[in-house]
């Protein structure tokens, strides 16, 4: 395998928006400013898994799987948030939020969670660099779904944990590619 067909991310960003953002065109155009990058993550945390589901149909007379049929689809990405900002609060819980109110000439910030059947839905672009090859992974429809387990130890930062699940959507495709990586050019 030629070393200019492996890929190692040098650079790694998430952008969140609301449903119904204009994504990108291409792989190296700036976003517009309605996508907000959630800052800081851990390397190595961030993740892309699908999980697609199977059925299998067996035959007495087979010993192997006679047929298998695919009944789901699933996609996720993770991420380990270093930073703490209202965007991110709201993007790991799932919605809710953060209000301020003034009291004594002080200024605080209160985030509320939300509440049962008041979640909210993003838009996300994962951005993928290495040196020349540009990726973004466009999920127009996400949300968060998954527990949280917030941990808070006294010798490292504490992360905010994002997990997005990808939202099917009757039209268009539930998620993305876009890249300029030649390696990518179809066959002839």
């Amino acid at each position: 395998m030629p070393t200019e067909s492996m890929f190692v991310a040098q650079m790694a960003r998430l952008y969140l928006a609301v449903p119904g953002t204009v994504a990108p065109a291409d792989p190296v155009i700036a976003l517009a400013a309605a996508w907000k990058d959630v800052g800081l993550f851990k390397p190595g945390s961030l993740e892309w898994n699908t999980d697609p589901k199977f059925e299998e149909v067996k035959s007495h007379q087979l010993r192997y799987t006679a047929r298998t049929i695919q009944t789901e689809d699933a996609a996720t990405t993770k991420v380990e948030l270093q930073e703490w900002n209202a965007t991110n609060i709201v993007a790991v819980y799932g919605g809710g939020e953060v209000t301020s109110t003034t009291t004594g000439g002080k200024t605080f910030y209160r985030y509320t969670p939300p509440k049962v059947g008041g979640r909210s839905q993003f838009a996300a672009v994962i951005e993928l660099i290495d040196g020349g090859k540009h990726y973004r992974r466009i999920v127009p429809l996400c949300e968060q779904v998954a527990a949280v387990n917030q941990k808070f130890p006294n010798d490292a930062e504490s992360t905010l944990p994002l997990e997005l699940k990808v939202i099917g959507g009757a039209v268009g495709d539930p998620w993305y590619d876009l890249t300029d990586d030649p390696g990518f050019a179809p066959v002839a």
